[in-house]
C-alpha cells in the first residue's frame, strides 16, 4: 500500500526535475553560457530535492517543520514559474509547455498525500482487529434484527390467537344471552298468562296450603362484595406462656404429666395458632426445662 502513494510521487518529482533542468538550459542557454544555465537548473532541482529529503526525514521521525515545508513549496513554485515563463515566451508549442508546467506543484501535492497516508496508516494487526470489531458489530446487528423480527412474529401470532379466542367467547356469550332471553320470555309468559297462572296455583296449593304463591321472576343485578374477615391478632409471648401454663395445669389436675407434643396438640385443638419455635420457647419457660421432651 505504501508503494501506491510513494511511487507516483517519486516518478512525478523526477519528471519535474528533468523538465525544469531542460527548460532552464534551453531558455537561459541563449542568454548565457549553457554551463551557467545548467548550474541554475541544478540549483533549483537540488534545493527542491534537499528540502524534500529533509521533509521526509522529519516525517519518518514523526515530526514536522513549517519553515522547511515553506521552502520546499517555494522551490516548487519557482520551478513552476520557470516552466510557465518559458511556455509564454516560446514561439511554438505554447499550449504543450503550459500543459506540463503544473508538474512541480503536482509532485509536491503527491508528497503531501503520501505524508498524510503515513500519518494515518495502521499496522496489519490493528487492521485485523478493526475488521474483527466491524464484523462483530455487523453480527450483533443481524442477531438483533432477527430477534426483533422473531418477537414481532410471535406477538402477531399471540394477538391473532387472542383475537380469535375473544371472538369465540363473544359468540358464545351472545348465544347464551339469546337463550336466556328466550327462557326469560317463556317464564314471563307463563307467569303473566291467566290460564298458566291458575294451573300453577292449583298445583302448588296442595303442597303449600294456606300460602298464595307469588310467581315473581328473580331480578338480576350487581352484587355487593363481602368484606374480608380481618385476621386475628397474633399472640404475644406472654399470651402464649399463659395458655401453655393453663393447659399444663389443667392436665396436672387430672393427674397427668404432659409432654411438649401433647401440649402442642392441645394448643392447636383449642383453636390457637403460633409458630413452632415460639410455642416451644413458651413451653420451656412454663415448665422451666432447658431441653425438649417428646
Amino acid at each position: 500500500m505504501k508503494a501506491k502513494t510513494v511511487l507516483p510521487a517519486v516518478a512525478m518529482t523526477a519528471v519535474s526535475m528533468v523538465l525544469t533542468l531542460a527548460v532552464v538550459v534551453m531558455w537561459l542557454g541563449t542568454a548565457m553560457p549553457w554551463g551557467v544555465a545548467l548550474v541554475v537548473g541544478l540549483g533549483i532541482d537540488g534545493g527542491w530535492l534537499a528540502t524534500l529529503a529533509y521533509e521526509r526525514r522529519l516525517a519518518t521521525q514523526g515530526d514536522h517543520s513549517t519553515p522547511v515545508t515553506a521552502v520546499g513549496w517555494s522551490f516548487g513554485l519557482i520551478a513552476t514559474g520557470v516552466l510557465v515563463a518559458h511556455a509564454l515566451t516560446a514561439e511554438e508549442s505554447t499550449g504543450a509547455w503550459l500543459a506540463v508546467a503544473w508538474l512541480p506543484i503536482a509532485a509536491k501535492a503527491l508528497w503531501l498525500v503520501h505524508s498524510m497516508w503515513e500519518r494515518t496508516a495502521l499496522t496489519a494487526g490493528a487492521l485485523t482487529q478493526i475488521r474483527g470489531i466491524q464484523q462483530e458489530a455487523r453480527d450483533d446487528a443481524a442477531v438483533a434484527r432477527a430477534r426483533l423480527r422473531a418477537q414481532a412474529g410471535t406477538e402477531e401470532t399471540r394477538l391473532t390467537a387472542v383475537t380469535q379466542a375473544g371472538s369465540r367467547v363473544a359468540r358464545v356469550q351472545a348465544k347464551t344471552a339469546q337463550t336466556l332471553s328466550q327462557a326469560w320470555s317463556t317464564l314471563e309468559a307463563a307467569r303473566s298468562g291467566e290460564d298458566t297462572g291458575r294451573a300453577l296455583t292449583s298445583v302448588t296449593t296442595p303442597v303449600t296450603p294456606g300460602v298464595t304463591p307469588s310467581w315473581e321472576l328473580p331480578v338480576w343485578g350487581p352484587c355487593e362484595p363481602v368484606p374480608a374477615l380481618e385476621p386475628a391478632p397474633a399472640l404475644t409471648d406472654t399470651d402464649l406462656e399463659w395458655i401453655v401454663t393453663d393447659l399444663i395445669n389443667a392436665e396436672a389436675q387430672k393427674g397427668r404429666s404432659v409432654s411438649y407434643r401433647e401440649v402442642a396438640t392441645l394448643f392447636r385443638a383449642a383453636g390457637h395458632s403460633a409458630s413452632e419455635t415460639r410455642l416451644r420457647s413458651s413451653w420451656r419457660r412454663a415448665t422451666g426445662r432447658s431441653e425438649d421432651a417428646a
